[in-house]
């Protein structure tokens, strides 16, 4: 079983950056990848960036060069720097951990999810 907190969400100009932290707590988290969703209101849930278990990473292409996703074993935290936001950056954005080898963008795919962060980016 694992358990996900996120942090580090709120309200940024355009422009300007936030990062978001996911603390996990379980004995898979380092067996598992890590990955950050979003989703904005009327929309579907979307992947933005995967840690493949720490040896790769993989973004959706509208947040390449400007978000980045890592992760520290030891803290048992993932964390998604994200800069040059824009406003259609804004979104809940959710923590998700997948045991396994599997590589998948599916969130219904995702076996455990954090609550939620509030990014809201004005213009």
């Amino acid at each position: 079983q694992v358990q996900l907190v996120e942090s580090g969400g709120g309200l940024v100009q355009a422009g300007g950056s936030l990062r978001l932290s996911c603390a996990a707590s379980g004995r898979t988290f380092s067996n598992s990848a890590m990955g950050w969703f979003r989703q904005a209101p009327g929309k579907e849930r979307e992947f933005v960036a995967i840690n493949w278990r720490g040896t790769s990473t993989y973004y959706v292409d509208s947040v390449k060069g400007r978000f980045t996703i890592s992760r520290d074993n030891a803290k048992n935290t993932v964390y998604l720097q994200m800069n040059s936001l824009k406003p259609e950056d804004t979104a809940v954005y959710y923590c998700a951990a997948r045991p396994g080898v599997v590589r998948t963008t599916t969130p219904q795919q995702w076996n455990y999810w954090g609550q939620g962060t509030q990014v809201t980016v004005s213009s």
